[in-house]
């Protein structure tokens, strides 16, 4: 077989497996989380639930996600059986999740939290049973992290990403007379936040308004809207709020790129002229998000490594699905990988888009 069409046959295989693990389809290798008779070193099985597979910034993690478990699967000869469940915004259907992949027989199951105060019926569930969990994306408290030694996180500190987003907005203002519309030297903005009372939420806020202030930009605070992270939901509230404060906001701060798309949705739709927008700054640095920075919709945003977060739960989930060596990863105090984000505008934004 040549080498180009290897290459290409690799490519559909990755473009199946993205396909077939966003859909909850098993993955990687046919069967998912059956149990059956096997050699335990030829085979490890991975289970993952979902808080939403809709949200923009999880569905492409899960893409790269089964993508390297494709490329460990093909370098260590070890079959590895991947099954994505969505709970659909619901705890209770994402403990029935848990408790359905134990049983089929995986080794480790991954879990993007719903509800991350809410982690116990899960820990106590896989604890019964000596399953690891590693949890994802959305970061319970630390303290229930500590329960029980087979509990690990993989992710990003979200106070990090705050402070950059806030780089981000005081750099725009400072650097675009054009955007201190009223020329108060004031930067008047809203924030379209996550879920009501989510960490994620609130530190990405506050940090991103103190790291402004910090950087000798005045603030002054317009009003807010939740809009749980959603795109469509951004939208209608972010309209309500350009009717609300009519002219008088200069700058839109989103808790991620999803909802920062909305408020453009938002802006396209309303009668303010484009030269007239405020900025608008989101986090996450999805495909969507970077594109919106590239063509001058967004100010910037902020990048959420999902390719070191996707291989850093593979590698962790292989780990302890073969009993390999967890020092090898480099575990912050024993449970924790955290990717740093990155600042990205309009001067690097192609180099994410490439990645």
């Amino acid at each position: 077989m040549t080498g180009q069409k290897q290459m290409e046959e690799k490519k559909m295989r990755r473009k199946y497996l993205a396909l077939a693990g966003i859909l909850g389809i098993a993955a990687v290798t046919a069967g998912g989380c059956k149990g059956g008779e096997e050699e335990a070193v030829k085979n490890i099985k991975i289970g993952i639930t979902l808080y939403d597979q809709y949200d923009t910034f999880v569905s492409e993690l899960m893409t790269e996600f089964t993508e390297y478990a494709a490329d460990k699967e093909e370098s260590t000869g070890v079959a590895i059986n991947v099954e994505i469940l969505d709970s659909s915004q619901s705890q209770l259907t994402q403990n029935e999740q848990v408790k359905s992949l134990i049983d089929k027989g995986c080794d480790v199951v991954c879990v993007n939290l719903v509800d991350r105060t809410e982690p116990t019926t899960i820990t106590d569930l896989a604890e019964s049973k000596n399953v690891p969990i590693i949890f994802f994306n959305r970061e319970l408290v630390a303290e229930d992290l500590e329960r029980w030694s087979e509990l690990y996180y993989v992710g990003a500190d979200a106070s990090q990403s705050g402070v950059l987003e806030g780089e981000l907005a005081a750099d725009a203002f400072k650097k675009n007379t054009v955007m201190d519309k009223n020329g108060d030297g004031i930067c008047q903005y809203v924030v379209l936040e996550g879920e009501a009372g989510h960490q994620d939420s609130i530190v990405r806020t506050e940090y991103s308004v103190n790291t402004m202030i910090e950087s000798g930009v005045e603030v002054e605070k317009l009003g807010y809207a939740i809009a749980n992270w959603n795109r469509a939901q951004a939208q209608t509230k972010t309209a309500a709020l350009l009717t609300q404060y009519a002219g008088k906001i200069e700058l839109i701060i989103a808790n991620n790129d999803d909802m920062a798309l909305g408020a453009i949705d938002a802006l396209r739709e309303s009668h303010i002229s484009r030269e007239d927008w405020p900025g608008v700054v989101g986090i996450d640095g999805t495909d969507v998000g970077l594109n919106a920075v590239k063509n001058g919709d967004m100010l910037g945003t902020v990048y959420n490594d999902k390719e070191g977060q996707a291989k850093g739960m593979l590698e962790l989930s292989f780990a302890l699905a073969t009993g390999g060596n967890l020092e090898d990863l480099n575990l912050e105090d024993g449970k924790y990988i955290r990717m740093p984000y990155a600042k990205v505008g309009p001067d690097d934004v192609d180099e994410y888009l490439n990645r």
